[in-house]
């Protein structure tokens, strides 16, 4: 089967991919039509179906793989698919194979945050890693999330791959300046996004749970974070030396100013932006560079 990534314009295709959008619209002349995004682990294309749309709308699920037919045409210089056939996809297809993973091993990067949480010598920042790696669940799911749907690390294992490039230049920043916390600073490098593993759904498609929609990564991780401190009787002031670097990796949470973040805090924000930032542009963004 051909992904969507190599379809050209002319081309027939058929295929199962994922439904990722199901919009009802109108031409101008006021006829209706759907307006569907499909994906695979390729990447995704827009489609139209202008027969019968109402009958196609209700054989596509959000979020489900279906066996879509139809040919590739271009539009204003870009790719869109001409839909003539909408059927339930095989049982057994395997949505896994629907969405793209990191070309590199999840379970090796998850090796990685073992070993560089071996290295702390904090004993109740070490005890508080140790409950967060040490659930299968989060385990799982740590190495398994992307960090967005389609913009930086947008694949399985993006997650964790994001996670040890920042601690990795979290660590090589402890050595230039001896008087960081490094134990703290790398601490909040790995586990800084873990709120990721709450605020995405993986299936044929990356879904926004409700949790993630209505609460955020940030709050959602403070919440994971702050509960395996307190089961690891990480102290007081530890814990909120280690939530105020969460809480801060975006930019300062409200009421807060600049000035009152930490060294650690303020190290964290700077090298979470420079990774997503580089990785965007490797990946081909050019777009701001805001960070998710």
């Amino acid at each position: 089967m051909t992904g969507l990534a190599q379809l050209t314009p002319g081309a027939p295709f058929e295929g199962v991919f994922a439904v990722r959008e199901v919009e009802r619209r109108l031409t101008r002349g006021g006829k209706p039509f759907l307006s569907v995004v499909l994906s695979d682990a390729t990447g995704s294309a827009r489609g139209v179906i202008f027969d019968q749309p109402d009958w196609f709308a209700e054989r596509m699920e959000l979020g489900k793989p279906a066996r879509v037919a139809g040919r590739a045409e271009s539009r204003n210089g870009r790719l869109e698919l001409l839909i003539s056939h909408v059927r339930p996809a095989e049982d057994g297809a395997a949505e896994a194979q629907l969405v793209p993973r990191s070309h590199r091993d999840p379970n090796e990067l998850f090796g990685f945050v073992l070993h560089l949480a071996d290295e702390i010598g904090d004993a109740g920042l070490r005890r508080t890693l140790d409950v967060l790696t040490g659930d299968a669940e989060i385990a799982a799911l740590w190495q398994k999330v992307p960090c967005t749907r389609s913009g930086h690390h947008a694949y399985v294992g993006g997650l964790i791959e994001h996670t040890v490039g920042v601690a990795a230049l979290c660590q090589t920043l402890c050595t230039w300046h001896p008087r960081i916390d490094s134990d703290l600073l790398v601490t909040a490098a790995l586990v800084h996004d873990l709120g990721y593993i709450r605020a995405w759904r993986v299936g044929a498609t990356f879904e926004t749970t409700d949790e993630g929609r209505m609460l955020g990564h940030v709050a959602l991780g403070m919440e994971i974070v702050g509960d395996a401190a307190q089961r690891a009787k990480l102290s007081t002031e530890r814990r909120l030396a280690l939530l105020h670097c969460v809480a801060w990796h975006h930019g300062p949470p409200a009421p807060a100013v600049p000035q009152q973040a930490s060294p650690e805090a303020l190290a964290l924000l700077r090298l979470n932006a420079a990774e997503v930032q580089v990785k965007s542009r490797l990946e081909g963004s050019v777009g701001d560079f805001s960070v998710s």
